[in-house]
Order: C-alpha cells, then sequence, then structure tokens
C-alpha cells in the first residue's frame, strides 16, 4: 500500500487543475468545476493569499485582513480557517496550501490566476509598445481589461484588503485603460475610443488624465468646442471638490487646443517610420531608410553575441543612421529601452559620464562621481545604448564603455566612431558606402544599386519631375561611382537635380575630384574623405553669400537651435568686414529655409517651435569656414550672451504660469547651455557671464528638475575659481547658491565653507538682493542643518527681502522653505497658517511647479500638526502633478513623506512598502537624508514605529516588495 501512494499522488498532481479569479467577486474552478466557497472568511483567507500568490504570507498579516479585532486564540482560529480551506478545495492530499515557517502561501501556477494573467499581458502590451505595434498593445490591453468582471474581491468580508489591496487594483486597471487608449490613439482611433473615456471621466472625475486623453480625443475628432467645454467642467470639479485648479498637463493642452497647435496633430500610422516611440529616447526617422538590408542584419546579428559594437568609417558614410535603424529594429529585446546619448556637442570629456546619465533620464543629486551613477543604474537593466560620435572623445569613451560592460551585464553598446575605442571585447564593423552600379550600369545592375535608390528617393523630395531613364541611367550610374557611394555626398547631389541633369552635376564636379586619383585599398578611407569634403565644398561654393555665412554661423549651436537664436545670434557683424556679406535679421527665416531645402540642415516642426539640426559632418565643416572667416570667438560670445540671456529670463519668471514651459525649454537647450558655460570658463569666455548663467539655471531650479545637482555646483564652483572680479552681488549669489546644493547633497562641509565665503563678501552690503540671499541661506542652514527654530524667522525676513526687491521667484522658495521650517520647528497654528499661506501664493501665481510644492507643504503642515487623512491625499495629488510635468527631484520626497503620512494613519504594511520605494528613489539619485536632520529625525522616527508594529520580519518582508517596485511613484500613488 506503501509503495503505490506516491504513484496515486502523482496522478492526481498531473491531471488536477485549478483556476483562481480575484478580479471581481472570489472564484475557484477546479479541473473545469466551480468550487463553491460559501463561509466568509475562507473566501477572506483564499483571497489575502492569492493577492500575494506564491508568497508567504505571515501570520499577523493574514489575522489583521480577517479581522478588524483579532479574537483572542486568533491564531488557532487560523489554522482551523486554514484546514476548512484545504478541504474545501479538495483535490490532492498535499493541495496548493502550503504551512510555512512565518505563515502560509498558496501555490499557483502560470497562468492559474487572473490577476497574473492580467499582468502579462500588460507587460506584453508594454513591450508591443516599445516595438511600435500599437496593434497588438491595444489588443492585448484589451484581453488583459476582459479579464476584470467587476469590482475587485466584492464579495470578500475584509476591510484591510478594502483598503490595501482593493485601490491598487484598480489603480493597476486604470493604468491599463490609459495604456489602451495611448495605444488607440496611435492607431487613429479618436473617435472610437469617446465612448470609454465619457465612462471614465464620469466614473472618475477628479482623475486629471483621462479628461485629457476625452480633450484630446474630441480635438482630434474635430470637436475643438466639446474639448474646450471638458476642461471648463473638470475645472469646475476640480474648484469645488479639492480647491485647485487643473494640473500643468490639462492647463498646457488647453492653451495648445486653444492655438490649434498642430503640436496636436494625430501622429503618423504606427508602421510609419515616424510612429512615436514609449521606450528609450530613440529620434523618430524624418526620411526613408534605403538598403542597408545585408549590414542591417549583419548589425543585429553581432548585437545578439558582442557586449560592445563600433561602428566605424569615415564622416558622412552613415553609421549613425545605421546605428540609430539597428537599434530601432533590436529594441523589443531590451526590456528597459534602446536609448541615445549623441557625444557630437560634447566639448569637455570630463562631462561625458553626465551627458550619457543626462540621456538615460538618470535622476542624481549626489556627490557621487557619474560613473557610478551610472553603475548603479545599469547594474540590474537590460538595455541598449547608443553612443553617438564618440571620436572626439574616444579616450574617456573608451574608459567609460570598459567600466559599464564589466559592472553590468545586461548592458549592450552600439558606438559610432571614426576609429576604435580599443575597449576588450568590442567588435569592429566598418560600415562601408552604399552599393554602386557597375561601370557597365546595365538596367538590373542600376536599380539594385543601393546609392542609385538613395538619389532617386532623395531627389523625389526637391526634384518631383527627375526619373531615372535609358537615357540618363548611365550619368546616373558615373554619379554614383563618383561619389563613391557616400550616402551624405549623394544627398547633397540630389538636392541639385532639380536643376541640373546628373550628366550636368558629373561635369562640374570635375573639377572638385581632378586630385582624387588615391584608388589603392590602402588609401580607401581617405579617398572617401576626400571625396566628401568636395561635395561639401562645391555644395558650399552652390550657396549664395548669405547661405555660405548662416551656414557657417549656425554651427556655433550645440543639440539644434530655433528660429529666434538663429535671429540672435547670427546676424550682424563685430567691426566692419567689406569682404562678408551680412544677413540681415528679417532675412534669417529665408536663409534657413534655403539651407534646409539644400540639406544643410534638417528642421523638425512637430514642436511648438521649429527646430533646427546640422548633421556633424556638416556643422564641423561650418565650424571651420568660421574660422575662416574670423568670426568664432564673436559669435561664441553672442551665443554666450543669447542663452545667458534666457537662463536671466527663467530665472525672472520663475513661479509664473510659465514656469514649467521654461524648465521644459531649458532642458531642450541643455546642450547649447552647456556649450556656453563651456566657452565662458575657456581663456576667450567670461568666466562672469558663465556665472550668471549657472546662478540663474539654479535659480530656477533647473539642475534639481534637471537632476543634475553635480553638474550646476560643477559650474558654480568653476567659474566663481575664475571671477574673482565679479559684481560683488553675483559672486555672494554664486556662492551661496553652491553652499544650497552642497547642503542638499549631504556635504555640509563644503556647504559651510561656501557660506562661510557668501557672508565675508557680503559684509557692510545693502542691496536688498544680497541680503535676502544671505538671509535665506543662513535660515537655510539653521532649518536642515541644526532643526534650529530660529530658522522660521530668518526665513521670513529672507521672504520679505526678496520681495522688496522684487525678486519673486526667490522670494517663493523662501516661503517654501518658511513653510517646512513651520511645519517642522513651528508650533500647529503657526505650521498650519504658514501652510495654507505657501499653498495659496502657489497657486495665485499659477505656477505648475511651485504649485506641486505648495500641495506637498501644505501636506506637511497636515500631517504633522492637523489630519493626516487630508496629508495622504494632498501628497497624492503633489505626487501627480510632479509626475505630470516629468520633474525628478520632488518625488523622491514625495514618496518618502507618503511613508510618513502611512506610519501616521496606521497603514503600516503599505508604509513598509513605501520606506522601501522611498529607499530605492533616494539610492538612485543619491540623496543624503543624514545631512538634513528635521527630514533625517522624521525618516528614523516613522520608520522605528513601523517596525514596532509589524515585527522586523513583515518589515522587511513589505520593505523588500516596495524596493523591488519597478515604478516607486506608481506604488505611492496605489499601484504595485
Amino acid at each position: 500500500m506503501g509503495d503505490t501512494e506516491p504513484e496515486k499522488f502523482e496522478k492526481s498532481e498531473k491531471f488536477e487543475k485549478f483556476e483562481y479569479k480575484i478580479l471581481g467577486p472570489l472564484e475557484v474552478v477546479r479541473d473545469g468545476r466551480p468550487v463553491v466557497v460559501r463561509a466568509a472568511k475562507q473566501r477572506a483567507l483564499l483571497a489575502s493569499l492569492l493577492v500575494d500568490a506564491n508568497r508567504v504570507v505571515p501570520v499577523d498579516t493574514l489575522i489583521a485582513r480577517l479581522w478588524d479585532e483579532p479574537p483572542d486564540g486568533a491564531r488557532n482560529t487560523l489554522q482551523n480557517y486554514v484546514l476548512r480551506a484545504r478541504r474545501t478545495l479538495g483535490g490532492s492530499a498535499r493541495g496548493p496550501i502550503r504551512t510555512c515557517a512565518q505563515g502560509y502561501a498558496i501555490d499557483v501556477p502560470e497562468d492559474a490566476l487572473d490577476l497574473h494573467r492580467f499582468d502579462a499581458l500588460v507587460d506584453a502590451a508594454r513591450a508591443a509598445e516599445t516595438a511600435r505595434t500599437a496593434e497588438r498593445a491595444s489588443a492585448l490591453l484589451g484581453e488583459a481589461l476582459a479579464l476584470w468582471r467587476g469590482e475587485p474581491l466584492s464579495d470578500v468580508p475584509s476591510e484591510r484588503l478594502r483598503q490595501e489591496v482593493v485601490p491598487a487594483l484598480n489603480e493597476r486597471r486604470l493604468s491599463a485603460l490609459e495604456l489602451r487608449t495611448d495605444a488607440d490613439f496611435r492607431l487613429g482611433r479618436h473617435a472610437d475610443v469617446l465612448p470609454r473615456l465619457r465612462e471614465l471621466t464620469a466614473a472618475h472625475p477628479l482623475q486629471e488624465r483621462f479628461w485629457a486623453q476625452r480633450m484630446l480625443a474630441l480635438y482630434r475628432a474635430g470637436r475643438q468646442g466639446e474639448a474646450l467645454d471638458c476642461y471648463s467642467t473638470v475645472r469646475a470639479l476640480l474648484l469645488d471638490e479639492l480647491g485647485v485648479d487643473p494640473g500643468a498637463e490639462l492647463w498646457r493642452l488647453h492653451q495648445q487646443i486653444l492655438t490649434a497647435d498642430p503640436a496636436l496633430a494625430a501622429p503618423a500610422p504606427p508602421d510609419s517610420p515616424h510612429g512615436p516611440r514609449t521606450e528609450g529616447n530613440l529620434p523618430a526617422e524624418t526620411t526613408t531608410f534605403v538598403g542597408r538590408e545585408a549590414m542591417l542584419r549583419k548589425t543585429r546579428k553581432l548585437l545578439d553575441g558582442a557586449r560592445l559594437v563600433t561602428l566605424t568609417g569615415p564622416g558622412g558614410v552613415g553609421k549613425t543612421r545605421l546605428a540609430l535603424r539597428t537599434a530601432a529594429e533590436a529594441s523589443w529585446a531590451y526590456p528597459h529601452g534602446a536609448w541615445l546619448a549623441d557625444l557630437a556637442p560634447l566639448t569637455d570629456p570630463g562631462l561625458l559620464d553626465r551627458v550619457v546619465a543626462d540621456a538615460l533620464g538618470i535622476p542624481d543629486q549626489s556627490l557621487r562621481p557619474g560613473t557610478e551613477v551610472l553603475v548603479e543604474h545599469l547594474r540590474e537593466r537590460r538595455l541598449l545604448l547608443v553612443l553617438d560620435n564618440c571620436e572626439h572623445v574616444a579616450e574617456a569613451a573608451a574608459h567609460l564603455l570598459g567600466t559599464l560592460l564589466c559592472a553590468a551585464p545586461g548592458l549592450r553598446v552600439l558606438a559610432t566612431s571614426r576609429q576604435g575605442l580599443r575597449v576588450p571585447g568590442e567588435y569592429l564593423l566598418p560600415v562601408p558606402p552604399l552599393a554602386v552600379p557597375t561601370d557597365r550600369g546595365e538596367p538590373p545592375t542600376l536599380e539594385r544599386s543601393e546609392a542609385v535608390r538613395l538619389l532617386a528617393d532623395r531627389a523625389e523630395a526637391c526634384a518631383p519631375h527627375f526619373r531615372i531613364t535609358a537615357r540618363n541611367q548611365e550619368a546616373v550610374g558615373r554619379l554614383c561611382r563618383r561619389l563613391d557611394g557616400i550616402p551624405l555626398a549623394i544627398e547633397l547631389a540630389a538636392v541639385r537635380l532639380g536643376t541640373l541633369s546628373a550628366q550636368e552635376i558629373l561635369e562640374r564636379l570635375d573639377d572638385r575630384f581632378r586630385l582624387l586619383s588615391d584608388t589603392g585599398a590602402a588609401r580607401t578611407g581617405r579617398r572617401h574623405q576626400r571625396t566628401l569634403r568636395g561635395v561639401v565644398d562645391w555644395s558650399h561654393d552652390l550657396c549664395d553669400e548669405r547661405e555660405r555665412r548662416l551656414w557657417a554661423g549656425v554651427s556655433v549651436f550645440s543639440g539644434g537651435f530655433d528660429l529666434a537664436a538663429a535671429e540672435a545670434v547670427c546676424p550682424g557683424e563685430d567691426g566692419p568686414r567689406e569682404d562678408v556679406v551680412d544677413v540681415p535679421r528679417e532675412d534669417v527665416v529665408d536663409v534657413l529655409a534655403a539651407l534646409a531645402h539644400k540639406s544643410v540642415l534638417t528642421v523638425d516642426t512637430t514642436g511648438s517651435r521649429a527646430r533646427y539640426r546640422m548633421l556633424e559632418t556638416l556643422r564641423q565643416y561650418g565650424q571651420g569656414r568660421l574660422g575662416e572667416l574670423g568670426r568664432e570667438v564673436p559669435l561664441r560670445r553672442r551665443h554666450c550672451a543669447y542663452y545667458g540671456d534666457m537662463a536671466a529670463r527663467a530665472a525672472a519668471r520663475w513661479c509664473g504660469p510659465d514656469e514649467v514651459a521654461w524648465l521644459s525649454r531649458l532642458r531642450l537647450e541643455t546642450p547649447n547651455l552647456r556649450a556656453a558655460l563651456d566657452f565662458s570658463v575657456s581663456g576667450e569666455g567670461d568666466a562672469a557671464a558663465g556665472l550668471a548663467i549657472a546662478a540663474n539655471l539654479t535659480r530656477t531650479r533647473y539642475w534639481f528638475f534637471s537632476s543634475s545637482l553635480g553638474e550646476g555646483r560643477l559650474w558654480l564652483t568653476r567659474a566663481l575659481d575664475l571671477a574673482p572680479e565679479a559684481p560683488v552681488p553675483l559672486r555672494v549669489g554664486g556662492l551661496a547658491l553652491a553652499a544650497w546644493i552642497a547642503l542638499c547633497q549631504g556635504d555640509r562641509p563644503a556647504a559651510e565653507r561656501f557660506l562661510a565665503g557668501a557672508v565675508r563678501l557680503g559684509e557692510g552690503a545693502t542691496d536688498g538682493e544680497t541680503l535676502g540671499v544671505l538671509a535665506y541661506m543662513e535660515g537655510a542652514f539653521a532649518f536642515l542643518a541644526h532643526g534650529d527654530a530660529a530658522a522660521v524667522a530668518l526665513l521670513a525676513r529672507a521672504r520679505d527681502r526678496f520681495r522688496a526687491a522684487g525678486l519673486v521667484g526667490d522670494a517663493h522658495m523662501a516661503s517654501m522653505l518658511w513653510a517646512m521650517a513651520a511645519a517642522f520647528l513651528g508650533e500647529r497654528e503657526q505650521a498650519l497658517t504658514a501652510g495654507r499661506e505657501y499653498v495659496t501664493e502657489a497657486a495665485a501665481h499659477g505656477a505648475g511647479w511651485a504649485h506641486s510644492w505648495g500641495l506637498w507643504g501644505m501636506g506637511l503642515a497636515e500631517l504633522r500638526h492637523g489630519d493626516p487623512h487630508r496629508a495622504v491625499g494632498l501628497f497624492r495629488d503633489s505626487l501627480r502633478r510632479q509626475r505630470g510635468i516629468g520633474d525628478r527631484w520632488g518625488p523622491v520626497w514625495g514618496v518618502e513623506t507618503m511613508a510618513w503620512a502611512a506610519t501616521a494613519t496606521g497603514d503600516h504594511a503599505h508604509a513598509a512598502r513605501l520606506f522601501g520605494a522611498a529607499a530605492r528613489l533616494l539610492r538612485t539619485t543619491g540623496v543624503a537624508l543624514g545631512g538634513l536632520k528635521p527630514l533625517h529625525d522624521a525618516h528614523v522616527l516613522a520608520e522605528r514605529l513601523v517596525r514596532e508594529a509589524l515585527g522586523e520580519g513583515a518589515y522587511a518582508s513589505a520593505f523588500a516588495e516596495g524596493a523591488g517596485s519597478r515604478e516607486p511613484v506608481r506604488l505611492a500613488l496605489g499601484g504595485r
């Protein structure tokens, strides 16, 4: 008998199949037949195990979920319920419920729980979006949402599950609905989603994201008036229910609808090369990708096996385009996306790690070296990094990649460079020119030629009447051979087919190429470079004088520019020059259009401002011409002055309705701001101008918003060292701002040194700005470094001085710190009054970023002196707004304070998860709580209370769950 029992058990296990459903009323199915679970406590027990399926649920957690007030002997009673549940489920002798050392677990096979299937389908949909297959993403999300049968666990009598689990499940459903609507938008189904969005806005009237989607759907369906009516409706709802105005996303969308912003136009179909991406930051293609099929396959195959593939070749051969197309096609294989870091604008190799971190969107506020930050971010991720234009920083790039590839096993790198990087394990793949037709020029050979296909494709845009015929096919073939199949040379030549025949272009190129007699294989690379130089020279000569001048002028920009920048920097002449024709300001737009028509510039008109860019090869050519004209230094000075004025205007308009737009604009202009700062600290620049730029960017909280505090401190200190004769108010402000950044980084010794320098320098000052700055920093130190109640009065004095000097943004930052100090160090009435005054001030200014912090400050006051439940709502609203505007600094503090609020409301398990999520954000950003005394003390107290309430085991388990969350902010907002 004993010998046959195991065999019977194996057969039972083999054929027994359970299914569980919790996305609605609880349902259990065994072998295709429903299992009736009548007892309320059994349903609560099964639900409690299923929401944490395949994980041990501690006994204390189960007891808390089964009883609001546990009876005496609850552990024994729980054991009894487990026994009954096993009998109810029946099946094998062992059954799916296991007894473990710390509690119980239910074993759920893959796909047996509807929640697991839902999550898997949503993950697959996200992967489909990454691969730009919106049709599949929409279908997968539809399948996922069909698993929902109503309110989750609606027949389960557990108040704890209703409070802890059900909101999180509903948040996941709403997130899936939001994703499906986005996918349907990409498919052009704007009218089809309107019924769904009407239901969602009715069921969730305070969810601003659904209102935004509804407004966009109406607008794209041609119903602009109804879209504007929606804004009025949601604005009234938010004012009545929460006493707040719509957030930045809704406000901005409202403005775009009012002005019929072209950016709101429906995107191209998903199978178009212009289709949008949702993972990584690869740019959309703006022209068709021609040929290179074999090279694409080879590059993809190499990436499958090699950690680093470097595409090499001369300028203009198409390395960047091949890398970007390869990355786009391979991106589906990388769960954490494909990312582009363009190194062309980089002039200082010492900033390489920061440029790469910025491209990856890594938030870091710490003192850690940039390489360490990158290692921390990449260590457990699987992503593809495209490192473009490495040749001028090859040594620094090799050192960085050597470190990253060793530390991050899931990292793949596709680099482009004119030479190899010499990194161990690097695979070099030379990129050849496009295949050209044979010198016999037979039609079949001509049609198969990649070079001819590219010529015909590019000519179609600028010379629509051009066709390859029997009469011109020989000349076309010779032209492509003469251009050595170099894509950039072919594109520049194709522009001329609108006014010249292929034969005429050949004749005009002959003079350029008479010296190109190198035909040996060893000289192939040199010949290609000389060929390209000849074509670029020829294209330059065919431009008129104004076009040549502007070509040289706009080469001073890094990472692109808009019309206003070109009009400000390029016209005019520093001193008379009879040999150079000027470009009047009013003609700049026409000359830019001419350069774009000649393929010297590319232009992107999808945003609110047209943005121009120049291929790096052509930009370097323009810089050479600029030097020959003797205009490089004067134009760099004007470039520096223009972006200095931009930073100053952003600082002056800080804490106003345009502050989020300014932050976004400054982030877009990061390469130009870096170039201006770099020039200002060079021998020919003005270090005082650089100090002003760095100071104004700090005053706008640009470094905080962009998570680049270390870079801000670097520029401030570098400029301070080189500008000892700068005006006293500017130096005092620079030192004080450096102290502020150091304090936020937790570097108290450096902060004290900077502040001491500012105080010494500001002795005897009488101007309101200097006095305000010193009072602000003294108050900040008293508050954050010492936890001294005197900080409240100091910060109030700083606010008054800033206001008297007309510095609205600085006064608001003083108000922010004043309200925080009052919440931590003041009495109840003072704290609540300060919180209300602060949030009212931010709302009155219509400042999106400031308003999000105002809500956070009011939440802090409520948490410490008022209603912790109200604090939760305020923190959550603040987090939503900050996530909506792309703030990388605020969510660090939002998640942390949400953990404090959960502690105060007795939601200890959720608090532990939030502490884990906050720890992940703090670690990722490098924020050091230890240097910020009041915040550190509050953290320690709340954490101790949660540990005592849960016990070390349960706390550690919940903390680990939060720390492992892929989206800490979403967890704080109610997701998982």
